[in-house]
């Protein structure tokens, strides 16, 4: 099973941008590209929310609506490496994020952003905004 090492999180002002990267190890049977992979989110006292995804070549994502406009998920397939830019911050989006994996599904489609859909997790990145 691959295994997943966040970093890059911190504490910025409200306006300001960070960027978060997940570093993906190779398992037995697979490399970290065969692998779909998301951000999630959690603050403490509520459940994890999905952020975005991206699909193992890299030409698929989605960025939930009220992050949309800010937010861009990549991958670096040469490098292992997931990323997620972050801009424009708000106090609302502090949070502990996380790098998450699964296997593609059926037809090759990656599962949607619900936090039981992925198997794989990383350790988690604080990210805090001020005002």
């Amino acid at each position: 099973q691959v295994q997943l090492v966040e970093s890059g999180g911190g504490s910025v002002q409200a306006g300001g941008s960070l960027r978060l990267s997940c570093a993906a190890s190779e398992s037995t049977y697979h490399t970290s590209n065969d692998y779909c992979m998301a951000w999630f989110r959690q603050v403490p006292g509520k459940e994890r929310e999905g952020v975005a995804n991206i699909w193992p070549g890299g030409g698929t994502t989605y960025v939930v609506g009220s992050v949309r406009d800010r937010f861009t998920i990549s991958r670096d397939n040469a490098n292992n490496t997931l990323s997620l830019q972050m801009n424009h911050l708000k106090p609302e989006d502090t949070a502990i994020y996380y790098c998450a994996a699964n296997l593609p599904g059926r037809g090759w489609s990656c599962p949607p952003l619900f936090q039981s859909k992925y198997n794989t997790w990383g350790q988690g990145a604080q990210v805090t905004v001020s005002s």
